[in-house]
């Protein structure tokens, strides 16, 4: 199959980036700024915030300022992921243009998380899902450990495929596959891909892959040769990988942009904006650039 002549990259950073930072709670203002720049350097699809406890993950308690406070742009679809019925009232009373749902394809990394099994998480998103859609809200699902899980190691993607499936069926208008501890190899992202296209539509499947063992990039380049024209990526790489001390986690959206650009896909995003970006906030956060395109680009923030 031919490469798309289009990618919408689905932004991650101010929430899965965001979330695992150590230390003293971020201010609001710098997420909501990080927001307004990321929608300003053509970002169309923006995850802002969860709905979650803050005695759970304290760098989402504010998830309802953050919301408050953005500046909305015209085109752009600002996201939250909400795990349970609370979190979905919070989003919807928020404004939020759409909502995610996760799960995982492990039953162990689904119980060592949410201490449930898969099919139990599946039935606590009804009341969620229905919440959604009688506000005409749509629904996104993660489904997480896709190929490969801390705790029992290489993942059959027919299971991958069932689970994906049931959140199609539940009203999830895309699916994001996860490769949640960046272990993927392009042969194996390609066979589960394959796998689960059997049970769900290709345009309706994101990749979310970590860059954990620096495999992201190909792997993305794999799949994009299949059909896949929607990824997750998050600015600066922020977000690194909890099972893996010191690891990197989710890939940076400079590097994949700069990917892009080389073949020709569009992205719709100014690569020089968005570079500046990562770098703001990496300065903000007292970190490293995760992105090594932001830091070759070297440009001022």
């Amino acid at each position: 199959m031919a490469l798309p002549s289009s990618v919408r990259i689905v932004e991650v950073g101010p929430r899965d980036g965001l979330q695992n930072e150590a230390g003293p709670v971020i201010a609001t203002d710098i997420k909501v700024a990080l927001i307004n720049r990321l929608a300003a350097a053509g970002v169309s699809h923006i995850e802002a915030a969860s709905f979650v406890s803050p005695k759970w993950v304290p760098q989402m308690g504010d998830a309802a300022a953050v919301m408050a406070g953005i500046t909305r742009h015209d085109g752009v679809a600002y996201a939250a992921l909400t795990p349970n019925l609370r979190g979905v009232e919070g989003a919807i009373e928020s404004g939020a243009d759409e909502v995610a749902i996760f799960t995982a394809a492990s039953e162990s990394f689904t119980r060592k998380n949410i201490n449930c099994s898969i099919a139990e998480s599946l039935e606590r998103f009804v009341p969620v899902v229905e919440a959604a859609k009688r506000n005409n809200i749509r629904i996104r699902g993660y489904v997480s450990t896709v190929l490969g899980c801390p705790y029992e190691g290489d993942i059959d993607p027919s299971q991958v495929a069932a689970v994906s499936r049931e959140l199609l069926d539940m009203g999830c208008y895309e699916i994001s596959l996860g490769d949640t501890i960046g272990v993927g190899t392009p042969v194996r992202a390609r066979k589960m891909l394959a796998r689960v296209a059997n049970e769900v539509p290709i345009n309706q499947l994101a990749a979310h892959f970590h860059d954990t063992y620096g495999q992201a990039l190909a792997n993305l380049y794999a799949v994009l040769q299949d059909g896949i024209s929607v990824i997750d990526s998050s600015v600066a790489g922020l977000g690194g990988c909890p099972y893996a001390s010191g690891a990197s986690g989710n890939v940076a959206s400079e590097d994949v942009v700069y990917m892009l650009e080389g073949l020709g896909i569009k992205t719709g995003i100014d690569l020089k904006e968005l570079a500046a970006t990562g770098n703001w906030i990496t300065q903000q956060l007292g970190r490293n650039n995760g992105s090594k395109v932001g830091l070759a680009l070297g440009c001022s923030s």
